[in-house]
C-alpha cells in the first residue's frame, strides 16, 4: 500500500474559533491569564471539532489497499499478511466486493485464546496445551473465519465519524468502499491519529 503524500501540519486556531470561544464565556473577559487559558482552551476545542469535520476518510486512507480473497487458505492469508507485516486486511469475494475483514484477532479467537492475546498468553497457551493450536487452522479457507458482514463507510465519512465507529464497533481498521462495496482504500488507527497531529 501506498501512502498519499500528506504532511502532517497544525492544528491552526482560526479566527471564527477564538470568536466562538469568547461566546461560549459567560460575563465580562479581562483576559487575565486565567481567561485567556480558557479562551485558548475552547478555541481549540473549536478547530479541532472542525478537523472533525472536515476532514474525511478521501483525504487520509491508504490507497490502494491490500485486500485478501475469501477462498484463500488461511495459512496462505497468514502467511501473505504476515509477508507484509499488516495486523489484518479486508477480505473480497470473486466480484472485488469487500465481505468481511480477517484479522489477527480472528486468528487468535479461533486457536481459543481470549482477547486480549499477548505474545506471552500465546506462549503461556502453547507450553500449556498439547500440540500446536494453530494446526486447526489448516485446511481452510479465509471466508470460514473472517469477521463478516465488515463494517465499511464512503470516502465521505469525517474523522470524527470514523473515530467514533473505532471505539463503538472495537475496529482497528475501516475498509473505504464505494457504491458497489468495492475497496477504494483503508483507514487504520495510526492513519487517524496522524491525521490529529498537532
Amino acid at each position: 500500500m501506498t501512502k498519499p503524500d500528506t504532511s502532517c501540519t497544525s492544528i491552526e486556531i482560526a479566527e471564527p474559533d477564538v470568536i466562538a470561544a469568547m461566546r461560549q464565556i459567560e460575563g465580562y473577559i479581562d483576559i487575565s491569564p486565567g481567561d485567556f487559558r480558557e479562551v485558548y482552551r475552547l478555541a481549540f476545542d473549536h478547530a479541532m471539532q472542525r478537523l472533525r469535520d472536515s476532514v474525511t476518510a478521501a483525504d487520509i486512507m491508504t490507497a490502494p489497499v491490500q485486500c485478501i480473497d475469501a477462498d484463500m487458505d488461511l495459512q496462505q492469508a497468514a502467511q501473505e499478511l504476515a509477508d507484509k507485516v499488516y495486523s489484518g486486511a479486508p477480505v473480497v469475494d470473486g466480484d472485488g466486493r469487500i465481505v468481511g475483514v480477517i484479522s489477527e484477532k480472528d486468528f487468535l479467537a479461533r486457536m481459543g485464546l481470549e482477547q486480549p492475546a499477548t505474545f506471552l498468553r500465546i506462549i503461556a497457551h502453547c507450553l500449556t496445551t498439547k500440540g500446536c493450536m494453530a494446526i486447526a487452522l489448516r485446511n481452510h479457507a479465509v471466508r470460514e473465519m473472517m469477521t463478516a458482514p465488515p463494517v465499511t463507510a464512503g470516502p465521505e465519512i469525517t474523522v470524527g465519524e470514523i473515530s467514533r465507529l473505532f471505539i463503538d464497533r472495537r475496529i482497528n481498521r475501516l475498509p473505504i468502499v464505494d457504491p458497489d462495496g468495492r475497496p477504494l482504500g483503508i483507514v487504520t488507527r495510526t492513519d487517524l491519529v496522524q491525521s490529529y497531529c498537532i
